[in-house]
């Protein structure tokens, strides 16, 4: 057996029009606050100290198609976020500036389009 190197996941990154915009975004929906903060990446750190979130200002960025369609720009990646109560963080997610994607494919699930066009969803556990 080959011994593998500590390797521990810090952040996931988005790329955004403008990193700063899109940072204030999740601080705002998320409630984190900031450990880095550079004119074109910002890093966001949970509270518990976990894995967090990172922006990078992409000069030539392309907002992703919901759902994805032949010849459009493709998602390529999302975040998945639990919620007590879907109707409550959906207002939340608004009042932060996301939009509710037009195509919803679950009943306990809400996907929101972010300032920068990722999607993200909300949704609670089925019991």
């Amino acid at each position: 057996m080959v011994d593998r190197p500590r390797m521990t996941l810090t952040a996931t990154v988005l790329g955004a029009p403008d990193a700063r915009a899109l940072a204030a975004f999740y601080r705002r929906l998320l409630g984190w606050t900031v450990r880095d903060d550079e004119p074109d990446w910002v890093a966001l750190r949970a509270p518990d100290d976990s894995t967090g979130l990172s922006f990078q200002t992409e000069p030539d960025y392309a907002r992703p198609t919901w759902p994805s369609a032949a010849g459009e720009q493709q998602m390529m990646m999302h975040l998945d976020i639990e919620v007590d109560d879907l109707d409550a963080a959906g207002a939340h997610a608004a009042a932060a500036g996301a939009v509710l994607a037009d195509h919803q494919p679950q009943d306990h699930v809400r996907i929101y389009l972010d300032p920068a066009g990722h999607p993200f969803c909300l949704f609670r556990r089925e019991s």
